[in-house]
């Protein structure tokens, strides 16, 4: 079996239950979410440790036969594959099973589910220690995964995508960003000051197909006041 586990005692822990953990684990090694899981022993730093860990659990691991099948045709009829439960449960237990539960929550990616925002994001990395993502596929997961686990469905946005790994990845990065120590000091600043839609950097002017474009000189003069009161209109 294949699992990809680190243990944080006192930080956040997401558990993504996926049949595809390389593709996601790409993009959690990356960057702030790659640099929040590696420890700091720095003794000027903050946040002392790891920040969080990621770590993947794959249905396969835990399907019996030869195949390792994960899927089946629904009861009732209908076009496509189900999920089957057996494995995801399996998966979940490994992952959390001998956790305070009180400490855990699960998430089930799903379009039905609820919309997951910002106010969310912050609460869950308040009130949780370990988080687990069960990322669907075909036309979605043995309904029994949800009961079992008393598990939420959440929404990304009103849309449907091929997979539950996005919006996974999604809620990972959101979550990670409420983290304290995942952001630089710099990084936690900007995050909390206002911002707009409109941004700038050198140079001053530019010139495409011979139509120059120039910075507002608002943001030019110095005048912090003025800067934000610009900002807050856009």
């Amino acid at each position: 079996m294949r699992f990809w586990s680190r243990s944080v005692s006192n930080g956040m822990n997401f558990h993504i239950v996926t049949i595809f953990p390389e593709v996601c684990r790409v993009y959690t090694d990356t960057g702030i979410l790659g640099r929040a899981q590696k420890t700091n022993k720095g003794k000027g730093a903050k946040v002392r440790g790891r920040k969080m860990t990621v770590n993947y659990y794959d249905p396969r691991d835990f399907a019996i036969g030869k195949h390792k099948k994960v899927d089946d045709k629904p009861y009732g009829g209908g076009p496509g594959m189900v999920m089957s439960a057996e494995p995801i449960l399996k998966a979940w237990k490994k992952a959390v099973g001998r956790k305070d539960q009180k400490k855990v929550k699960t998430l089930i990616m799903s379009p039905r589910g609820k919309q997951f925002d910002q106010k969310m994001a912050k609460n869950l990395s308040k009130r949780y220690e370990h988080i687990v993502l069960i990322s669907g596929r075909y036309e979605g997961i043995d309904t029994r995964v949800k009961k079992a686990l008393r598990a939420e469905e959440v929404s990304v946005g009103d849309y449907v995508l091929s997979g539950g790994e996005l919006p996974a990845l999604t809620v990972v990065d959101a979550v990670a960003r409420e983290i304290p120590g995942v952001l630089g000091e710099q990084d936690s600043l900007e995050d909390r000051r206002v911002t707009s839609g409109e941004v700038y950097t050198r140079p001053e002017v530019i010139t495409y197909k011979k139509k120059q474009y120039k910075v507002p000189k608002v943001l030019l003069q110095g005048n912090h006041k003025e800067i934000e009161k610009y900002r807050s209109k856009k």
